[in-house]
């Protein structure tokens, strides 16, 4: 990735409290934590589940009582861990990136938190929604087919249906890292994708395929940036201790 290629990290600046724990260290775990997250998301989804194969909502419902317990656990973490996490690195790239891009950067974390909101509330939707339906199917099947028809909608609507938050926070980040020289140039010309992507994701003849893409390619976005965020946090924290 562009993070081995030996070009140095453009523009890190020196912050008064840098230390042992700083925040480009923060960012860079939380970055990392996010694409860790994803995967694991892919794997339990698509491998364990095999949820691709499942064509209708009441088979949905019928995997969802077959798995009750770990489906809880799996939205508890794509959902309202992402989200949590996700606030702690925009708001380590707000702080990297604001000095040199003041108004973009403000743009930029505003959509971030939208989106780490909206995350967790789809997953709080999510976890009671499933608990509902599990609940109704033991007495009345079609009823709980009728509810997970009526509130599947709202939680794809708020973090998964469509990427467009998600995909304007990563193109945002990625411009006003080229802006201010940040990073590093393949990195961020990557996000620019990544982020086209996402958005590209709200037109419902693209929305599957750009949403798959802007989850694929994120996780590399995630992984390069929480290589580049902990190399920085390194010589930053390392220049500190020389000065002490």
């Amino acid at each position: 990735m562009a993070a081995t290629t030996g070009q140095p990290v453009e523009g890190i600046e020196r912050s008064p409290t840098a230390g042992r724990w700083n925040y480009l260290r923060i960012g860079g775990i939380a970055a990392l934590t996010e694409a860790a997250i994803y995967m694991a998301g892919i794997a339990y989804f698509l491998v364990i589940l095999d949820f691709a194969s499942v064509t209708g909502p009441l088979q949905q419902i019928e995997l969802f009582v077959a798995n009750e317990t770990s489906l809880y656990a799996m939205y508890l973490l794509i959902y309202v861990v992402f989200g949590a996490v996700l606030v702690a690195l925009v708001l380590a790239l707000h702080e990297r990136l604001k000095t040199d891009a003041p108004m973009l950067m403000r743009a930029t974390t505003a959509f971030g938190l939208i989106w780490a909101g909206l995350v967790i509330a789809s997953g709080m939707i999510a976890n009671l929604a499933t608990g509902v339906v599990v609940d109704l199917y033991s007495t009345d099947p079609a009823q709980a087919t009728t509810v997970w028809l009526a509130v599947s909608p709202v939680i794809d609507g708020l973090g998964g249906g469509n990427e467009i938050v998600g995909g304007l926070w990563t193109l945002l980040v990625s411009v006003a890292a080229l802006r201010t020289r940040a990073l590093h140039r393949l990195v961020n010309y990557f996000g620019l994708l990544v982020g086209t992507a996402g958005i590209l994701s709200a037109i419902p003849a693209l929305g599957e395929i750009g949403g798959g893409i802007f989850g694929l390619t994120q996780i590399v976005w995630f992984v390069a940036l929480g290589v580049l965020l902990l190399r920085a946090g390194h010589r930053e924290a390392s220049t500190h201790l020389r000065d002490e």
